[in-house]
């Protein structure tokens, strides 16, 4: 059976593999990410495989901001080729107002990265009165 999906051409580059290497887009390797609502939560997961989370990850939030950053590290073997991304990478995302920052967890298990952003309970929506002003 074949796919009715276009393929690329043999002389054009992957387009996402461009997205994905430094040159020309960005200094550091793409993480790739999903998202998604599970309960009352957001949560934000990544794919770092080979990544160790005691050292090489770190989850910072700033405000609105929460950040990703970790780095693969290259091991040094003879004869080598390898089509794996070394260095640093990061993401960031900007967050709801109703989360709850100070809440936030994070896992790492088989090379998956989850971090869990509680929502806070909703506030109450009332109006607010306008006062006439000078008659």
């Amino acid at each position: 059976m074949t796919s009715s999906l276009p393929r690329p051409s043999r002389g054009l580059p992957d387009i996402f593999q461009l997205f994905e290497t430094e040159w020309p887009f960005a200094v550091r390797h793409a993480m790739r990410v999903e998202t998604f609502t599970e309960q009352n939560d957001f949560v934000l997961r990544c794919e770092l495989p080979g990544v160790d989370p005691d050292n090489d990850i770190h989850v910072d939030v700033e405000g609105d901001q929460l950040t990703v950053n970790a780095e693969r590290r290259s091991e040094e073997r003879a004869g080598r080729r390898s089509e794996f991304h070394y260095g640093a990478m990061s993401r960031s995302l900007l967050l709801s107002t109703n989360c709850d920052t100070d809440n936030i967890s994070a896992e790492y298990d088989a090379g998956i990265l989850t971090v869990r952003i509680p929502r806070r309970a909703k506030e109450s929506r009332h109006e607010v009165p306008v006062a006439r002003k000078g008659t």
